[in-house]
């Protein structure tokens, strides 16, 4: 298991639609993202995503939704994303964290796999409610 954030800005926010769908995904062709359409294939049943806001000049980083993947389903061409993944949504309350001291940021990325020990705990601490 893993985790992985994902972005849900598409022009707008796309959070809520993603959470009430039950889907988390993107928003760009095959042809011009074909990294991240091989990035969502990649993800397995019961890795952990969570849906984020990241602004560089906030002192934090907004949560938006904690799931499960929850099938090996491929969504494609909906119209919520053009790849995604179905998505058991398990914590749907915004809560920030502080933004992480790091050498190389990724959060400014669509999709990423989670790495840093602080925001992992935050992620499985709402998760399971510890």
């Amino acid at each position: 298991m893993a985790i992985f954030g994902i972005g849900a800005y598409y022009d707008r926010d796309m959070s809520g639609e993603f959470v009430s769908s039950g889907v988390a995904g993107l928003g760009w062709s095959k042809a011009d993202a074909p990294e991240l359409h091989q990035f969502i294939q990649s993800l397995k049943v019961g890795d952990i995503v969570y849906l984020k806001s990241f602004a560089p000049s906030s002192p934090d980083m907004l949560i938006k939704a904690i799931g499960l993947v929850a099938d090996q389903h491929l969504v494609e061409d909906s119209p919520l994303v053009s790849a995604g993944r179905n998505i058991k949504w398990v914590v749907a309350e915004e809560f920030r964290i502080p933004k992480p001291s790091e050498r190389l940021n990724v959060r400014l990325n669509t999709m990423y796999e989670e790495f840093n020990p602080v925001v992992q705990a935050a992620i499985i601490g709402r998760l399971f409610g510890t």
